[in-house]
């Protein structure tokens, strides 16, 4: 019988992520989850750093930590993250219902999509911050999250757009546009994946905030584009795209009136897709895709070579419902939703996970930001 692999000890995790540091989105008990709120984990510690309602989705940009409430009338919130601890700087609008991705984008602006209005909000960062910092300045406001004296970005430095009130095929998922992710383009715009609508809105995001539409890519019916990365730089870069509904993974490039168009496809897994549904989708550092699938608990790795999309292999998540992973050097770390816990995967030479090695207990996971050293 072979002993522990190299660099993992008895107990199972890994010497070489003993300064893994992680930030943690998760839902709470609003949402059905079992969190309470933002989640900093250091090696295998998780504690909660910000007491929120159902922190689904994160974005750090420099020493900003950005967190959507996926809630009714959600917002959005800002905090300065410090030694291991978040002071909470200030609260927006999300402008609309169940916001789940936040993004800060290179036009100063924080992108918000919300799933269950359909609608795509801009924060003006330099506002937001200025705002702030004038409040506090004045009024002494501390940095609690949910205090009552919380400062909140004006109006006047967001502003929101709505996509196209359209229905797809898929009658319960598909009653109406459902924004989920937005991207930015190396032509300096956004696009927003419609899980409802079967299509891809790209728009044109400035700072002041402004958002204007400049054209609508389209899907094929019922694939319920959820999430999106960027295969290769430039632009020549191909587009992926995760159909959370048909349970294809799409290689889309543009064509010369610009328009994004399908030049590969490919079933994640074999069989029926039933209640299948693929969740997150990045490009590792060798151009292979990988992507994980709810309901089946797998992590699958396509290759991408000759224009095309060919699924390498899959292995188990390491729990239940993928939601969300992220990479670090030689592990992919799966946000486990159902399992309460982050599964520690080893990656092989082929890009394919081995057996999980190690389980970082977090409520509800929902999304996974590692924080740089300098953090």
């Amino acid at each position: 019988m072979s002993g522990p692999a190299a660099g993992i000890p008895a107990d199972g995790f890994p010497q070489d992520l003993a300064d893994l540091h992680l930030l943690v989105g998760s839902y709470t008990a609003t949402g059905g989850g079992n969190a309470t709120g933002i989640s900093v984990v250091h090696g295998t510690t998780a504690s909660t750093v910000a007491v929120m309602d159902d922190p689904s989705f994160l974005a750090l940009s420099g020493d900003r930590v950005y967190a959507v409430s996926e809630t009714a009338d959600g917002r959005v919130s800002a905090f300065r993250y410090a030694g291991g601890a978040l002071e909470h700087r200030w609260d927006a609008d999300a402008g609309g219902d169940a916001p789940c991705h936040a993004r800060v984008d290179p036009s100063g602006a924080l992108v918000v999509t919300n799933y269950v209005s359909g609608t795509v909000t801009a924060v003006s960062l330099e506002a937001a911050e200025s705002h702030a910092a004038s409040v506090t300045a004045s009024d002494g406001v501390v940095g609690t999250h949910g205090s009552a004296d919380r400062v909140v970005v004006p109006e006047s430095a967001l502003v929101t757009g709505v996509l196209p009130d359209v229905e797809g095929p898929v009658e319960d998922r598909q009653e109406g546009p459902h924004a989920h992710q937005s991207i930015a383009t190396p032509d300096g715009t956004v696009l927003v994946a419609d899980l409802g609508g079967d299509a891809l809105h790209e728009f044109r995001v400035t700072a002041e905030p402004a958002i204007e539409l400049v054209r609508v890519h389209h899907l094929g019916p019922g694939v319920g584009p959820r999430h999106m990365a960027w295969l290769g730089a430039g632009a020549d870069a191909d587009l992926v795209v995760a159909g959370e509904l048909d349970g294809r993974v799409y290689r889309l490039r543009r064509d010369d009136s610009g328009t994004l168009r399908p030049i590969a496809s490919v079933p994640a897994f074999e069989g029926e897709v039933g209640e299948s549904l693929l969740s997150h989708v990045e490009v590792d550092r060798a151009g292979r895709v990988v992507v994980a699938v709810r309901g089946r608990d797998l992590i699958v790795v396509l290759d991408t070579a000759d224009d095309g999309l060919t699924v390498v292999g899959s292995a188990s998540c390491g729990g239940v419902w993928p939601r969300h992973f992220a990479q670090v050097p030689g592990y992919l770390l799966v946000a486990n939703q159902m399992s309460d816990a982050i599964a520690v995967l080893p990656v092989g030479s082929d890009g394919v996970p081995g057996e999980t090695v190690a389980q970082i207990a977090v409520g509800s996971p929902a999304c996974i930001v590692p924080v740089p050293a300098r953090s």
